[in-house]
């Protein structure tokens, strides 16, 4: 299988697995992104490891999966709402693990386990909030929003990776990521806002502002985080996050813009009365 049909078969079957996660029901929903979680902690956690650092990656990734789960059980009335708030006395747990640790540079290892914890627990933590807009009212599962939200990441990114190609002249950073440009970025933003208007017309829980400033909120931060994470590994000499998508890299590679932007689209959303 030549490269083209690897990446477009590893697409269609990541795309679909998306899909069926956020669609099909909650318990399924909560299922599909809790492994996601896991397993791009430990990727990054991984990479970390390769660049002479040493997290406690099994101790972050359980406790961020614990975070994952306390906060999909509160949003279908499991448990308390409150107990969402045992993620700061785990922060605490993770800094005193490293600090009782023997291993050497401790603080560094800290500050790696602590930064992997929040840079990829919390965004997928807070993804139960998006699709039972509801909480803590009700139970209700809603997922379209987030599909809504997927459904402009990728189109933004596809068209933004071909908008580069074919017309891409001025690179955006071209030490942290030589393919990027601006050229891309415009074209990718066009066709975000686009299907953000679509989203309007299918998916009628925001409007049309809003969906359009949801695309723009892609844009800006999608282009961060997939930066961010480009830079990561460009500090520590490393093409790809993992190779478990054949033609993808690994899982952050898929969702590093992701990261970046459930938080803010969670704080929009809030802020604008629509959770």
């Amino acid at each position: 299988m030549n490269t083209f049909l690897k990446r477009l078969f590893t697409g269609v079957v990541y795309v679909s697995v998306i899909l069926a996660g956020t669609i099909i029901h909650p318990y399924f929903f909560g299922i599909v992104f809790l492994l996601l979680m896991v397993l791009t902690q430990l990727e990054f956690y991984k990479l970390m490891e390769n660049s002479g650092y040493y997290p406690q990656k099994i101790l972050a990734s359980i406790l961020g999966g614990i975070v994952f789960i306390i906060c999909f059980s509160a949003t279908i009335k499991l448990v308390p709402y409150q107990l969402c708030f045992l993620f700061f006395p785990l922060l605490v747990v993770l800094f005193t693990s490293e600090i009782l640790s023997k291993k050497s540079n401790t603080f560094k290892n800290a500050f790696i386990t602590l930064f992997g914890f929040i840079y990829i627990s919390v965004p997928f933590s807070l993804l139960n909030f998006i699709v039972f807009p509801g909480f803590p009212g009700n139970s209700d599962f809603y997922p379209w929003i987030l599909v809504g939200i997927f459904l402009i990441i990728w189109v933004y990114d596809s068209m933004a990776y071909v908008g580069g190609t074919q017309f891409g002249k001025h690179k955006m950073s071209e030490k942290i990521s030589p393919n990027k440009s601006w050229e891309g970025l415009i074209i990718g933003a066009v066709f975000a806002i686009i299907m953000g208007i679509l989203n309007a017309v299918v998916f009628q829980s925001l409007s049309i502002a809003g969906w359009i400033i949801s695309a723009i909120i892609v844009v800006v931060f999608g282009t961060f985080g997939d930066l961010f994470e480009s830079k990561i590994k460009r500090e520590i000499n490393v093409k790809d996050s993992g190779n478990i998508l054949p033609g993808h890299g690994g899982f952050l590679d898929r969702l590093d813009s992701l990261l970046f932007i459930i938080p803010v689209i969670y704080l929009w959303l809030l802020i604008g009365g629509n959770l």
